[in-house]
């Protein structure tokens, strides 16, 4: 519609060209979604600069792609430091690396210091508030005054203008525990807080163990398989060694074959295997998963025989010093104080008030001259507040907290029963180990003894290539089963550790000594340290 047209009809003229301008400039919801819940919504990275742009919406027909636009601000993970992988690392160092690099100790600790600023505001609650204010301001006042003599009517202009400073504190002097009660909350809060920052820093622990020997396990296993697939071919020779000899047939040597095709599946499946296993280790350890290191191989000690069972005394000591447990504790703490801070929540509260005001004024009327006025003026008051009537709210929040209080208890009894369970099963895994790798141990011993015998044997014509080729097969397994046993009871010996809530500290081996079947005690575990620098979370 021209614009002269649009004066032409007057105001509905302007008024539909005002709601054409703002309808065309108003982007529909349409525009932007899918017509059918079967369509793809796609845009380019352009949609994060709000506001959105044009994005493309696919017809039925189209093959559908669900894809998401990337976000240009997000970066490449990248470690605060450089590890050097020409130096196998050890377990102590790969933990030490995890205490730096892993999020969840980081995550922990922001939330300790978040607790601990918690404590600040408390005790801002048992201080004074002062407020200091300045009001100014002007009047004008224009007064119709009637002039005797019927003179008419003259107004005289008023004008008021002035300024007060002001000055005023409170205080909360006595509310029978509230503040009391909140504060103590707080603190356990806090307190609370630290222990599970070092139950983070146990878990990375027992994290990176776990993941350590796993690796350790599956490298020997790939190691196992390239020495089965050895032992493999070295019977493919003898067999066809003895087939041109006249001493074997098609089907010994389809057998070697078969034999030999098995072994190096099973080299590639245990190389995926290992290769996973390095991912998850560097997953535990909180580095990017294309990061090459170097891992030492453990050391691996005489492994004890089994001993003998925890005792009931030595299983209540150790529950104690669980992060868990204690952090149950400390939560009964805080729903006991919030409790109580909801009982004097019904309770007066005295408090005290006072104020210091200056205040400078001026008042003129008509031409007259100004008149001042400056007073200064102070006071103090004391007074008590009473609660009698809220709906029911404070007892609604009094039940709550007395509910609170009851769930935190039974947690708790929850948690130590728990514990105790997790105790007794990860102490029976241990021994289950333990045996595990003393018959390991000996079927070893005689699976070699028969594969050497069947060796020896075979080459004179005295056995056949299927049992020549299963007593391979079967040295195979007898030794990876001893690899397996040696690091599950490794690994056992340190989830016991963990979950004693002993493993507070970096250490290459978690197995008791032959000699002693009692745990070592626990050291004292500090609390929230001093903020470090970003390399020690």
């Amino acid at each position: 519609m021209p614009l002269r047209t649009c004066f032409r009809y007057g105001p509905a003229g302007l008024a539909a060209l005002t709601l054409g301008a703002l309808t065309g400039c108003t982007t529909p919801a349409d525009l932007r979604l899918p017509e059918t819940p079967a369509q793809a919504w796609q845009a380019d990275s352009s949609a994060w600069d709000l506001p959105a742009q044009s994005s493309t919406v696919h017809t039925a027909g189209e093959s559908q792609v669900f894809t998401i636009p990337a976000v240009p601000a997000l970066q490449t993970f990248k470690p605060s430091a450089i590890y050097p992988s020409d130096t196998a690392l050890t377990l102590p160092q790969l933990i030490d690396i995890a205490q730096r690099e892993n999020p969840s100790t980081r995550l922990a600790w922001n939330r300790a210091r978040e607790a601990a600023l918690s404590i600040g505001l408390t005790d801002a609650l048992f201080l004074p508030s002062l407020t200091a204010s300045v009001i100014t301001g002007e009047q004008r006042l224009r007064i119709p005054v009637k002039l005797p003599l019927e003179l008419g009517t003259v107004d005289v202009d008023n004008k008021v203008s002035g300024t007060t400073p002001m000055l005023t504190l409170t205080w909360l002097l006595f509310d029978f525990g509230e503040r009391d009660a909140i504060r103590e909350g707080t603190q356990y809060t806090a307190l609370t807080t630290n222990i599970l920052f070092n139950a983070a820093h146990q878990k990375v622990i027992r994290d990176v163990t776990d993941a350590y020997y796993r690796y350790n396990a599956a490298r020997t296993n790939t190691q196992l398989a390239h020495k089965s697939l050895k032992q493999h071919e070295h019977v493919l020779q003898a067999v066809t060694a003895r087939l041109e000899g006249g001493l074997a047939t098609r089907i010994d040597l389809a057998l070697a074959k078969q034999a030999l095709a098995q072994g190096k599946l099973n080299v590639v499946t245990h190389e995926g295997l290992e290769r996973s296993s390095y991912l998850a280790l560097m997953q535990a350890v909180g580095l990017p998963p294309d990061t090459q290191l170097q891992v030492a191989a453990p050391g691996l000690q005489e492994l004890p025989a089994s001993s003998a069972p925890l005792t009931q005394q030595r299983i209540e000591q150790v529950i104690a010093q669980r992060a868990d447990i204690a952090a149950a504790y400390a939560a009964v703490k805080i729903a006991d104080a919030g409790q109580r801070a909801a009982k004097a929540a019904f309770m007066p509260k005295v408090y005290m008030g006072a104020g210091l005001a200056k205040n400078s004024s001026t008042f003129q009327a008509g031409n007259l001259s100004g008149l001042g006025v400056q007073n200064t003026g102070s006071g103090v008051l004391l007074g008590i507040s009473i609660p009698l009537y809220d709906a029911g709210l404070r007892s609604t929040q009094l039940s709550k907290a007395e509910l609170a209080k009851e769930q935190a208890q039974l947690q708790l009894e929850h948690l130590q029963m728990t514990a105790v369970r997790e105790i007794v099963a990860a102490e029976q895994v241990l021994q289950t180990a333990l045996q595990s790798h003393e018959a390991a141990t000996e079927l070893v011993e005689t699976a070699s003894v028969v594969h050497d015998a069947s060796l020896e044997a075979y080459k004179v014509g005295r056995i056949s290539t299927v049992l020549l080729t299963e007593s391979a097969i079967q040295l195979n397994k007898a030794n990876q089963a001893l690899a397996e046993a040696q690091y599950a009871a490794v690994a056992a010996a340190a989830n016991l550790a963990f979950v004693m809530g002993t493993m507070v500290s970096a250490d290459a081996s978690w197995l008791p000594t032959a000699s002693s079947t009692s745990l070592p005690e626990t050291p004292t575990a500090t609390m929230l340290p001093a903020l470090p620098s970003r390399s020690q979370p």
